[in-house]
């Protein structure tokens, strides 16, 4: 929701003037490409939709009207930029360090609310950074823009009251938190290996260096380049057609609609990804159109596969191999889940520490998960 404070800012700075002549919006049908030139109406409707749009793909690298194989630049969706907003809650003369300029939009929403001479924005691809400058100039706004790798921050310009960051992170810098005012606040997206999504979480800086603060809505974001990712295939675990020597066998019980979720914001995969670290897991259907999911060791050789059986849940078939079952630590995460009511995105937290250690906590920052350092796998 909109909130009173910005709307001056979001009326004064409206989207359209930072998308691109050729855009891909993200549709139930999934990215197609729209063309100012080619479909003006099109191109309005979607730039006026509460979508995300990709706005360059593959890191510059794509050409042509197809989508490319990975999404690396966009302008996120209206509803998202609110939300990040909200928890950022700045106030007049706040000094605000963004990390990920992207189209430009948010700079400018930020320099419209602030000022100008307020604003630092860091974007670590070129192209991208002097897109955004030439809408911006455009548009009448001329908030610092640095091209540069946003994971070091923006020092020569520190310290800052607030810390704006758009683009999923999983393990939050400590230039970030150094280059923040005690008290100040930072509003990132932040997630596991598990899935794609990234939950926002508001962290206060504390006067000895430390940082924490709470979860709020699941949100969806393209990572930072340095934390997307290592891309996994099941042939990099299961090479050939037939189980490998040792497969463990079993079966499970647990329903599919329970681990699976096509919507990408299920509250079980956060907290999957949370008790399961370094984990990836991947799901689908067989040719006969059995669901499937396959699990995969970021840090060693583990994985499993389990085949649901719709009309026999309880003899669902498992097959694991590798030192971890990591279809069995899904099944404690889901019973640690279920246990305690199966809490929401809100109820839990992250601190990093002084020395730079991530911990998450359920409801109280002195009730650590089970497995509470997340790093990278």
């Amino acid at each position: 929701m909109l909130t009173p404070d910005w709307r001056v800012a979001f009326e004064a700075v409206p989207r359209h003037l930072f998308l691109p002549e050729v855009m891909w919006p993200s549709t139930e049908e999934g990215h197609t490409a729209v063309s100012m030139i080619h479909d003006p109406d099109g191109w309005w409707h979607w730039a006026n939709a509460d979508v995300p749009i990709v706005t360059q793909w593959d890191d510059g690298h794509h050409t042509g009207l197809d989508h490319g194989a990975m999404a690396t630049s966009s302008s996120s969706m209206p509803t998202a930029v609110f939300s990040m907003f909200a928890e950022l809650l700045v106030f007049e003369g706040a000094k605000v360090l963004e990390i990920g300029t992207g189209t430009g939009w948010c700079a400018a929403l930020l320099a419209a609310r602030l000022g100008e001479e307020n604003v630092v924005s860091v974007e670590i691809d070129g192209e991208v950074a002097d897109a955004a400058r030439k809408a911006l100039a455009a548009a009448g706004w001329h908030p610092e823009i640095i091209t540069g790798d946003g994971l070091f921050g923006a020092p020569e310009r520190a310290p800052y009251d607030r810390v704006l960051v758009t683009a999923g992170v999983r393990e939050v810098p400590r230039a970030w938190i150094d280059q923040t005012r005690p008290g100040g606040v930072l509003v990132m997206p932040w997630g596991t290996h598990y899935t794609g999504q990234n939950p926002l979480v508001r962290l206060v800086v504390n006067d000895d260096g430390s940082a924490g603060g709470r979860f709020s809505s699941a949100a969806r974001f393209m990572h930072l380049r340095s934390q997307r990712d290592r891309r996994v295939t099941r042939t990099d675990y299961v090479p050939g057609d037939v189980w490998p020597e040792g497969t463990r066998r079993s079966f499970t019980g647990l329903p599919a609609t329970e681990v699976m979720d096509d919507s990408g914001y299920a509250v079980f995969d956060f907290v999957a990804g949370l008790l399961v670290p370094g984990c990836v897991h991947a799901h689908g259907r067989t040719r006969s159109g059995t669901r499937t999911m396959w699990l995969y060791g970021l840090s060693d050789p583990s994985w499993a596969a389990v085949f649901f059986d719709g009309e026999y849940p309880s003899e669902s078939r498992v097959f694991q191999g590798g030192p971890r079952d990591l279809w069995d630590e899904i099944e404690a995460a889901h019973r640690w889940w279920t246990e305690r009511g199966r809490p929401r995105h809100e109820e839990f937290g992250l601190t990093v520490t002084v020395d730079g250690r991530q911990e998450v906590w359920f409801r109280e920052p002195s009730v650590l998960l089970p497995r509470s350092e997340v790093r990278a796998g």
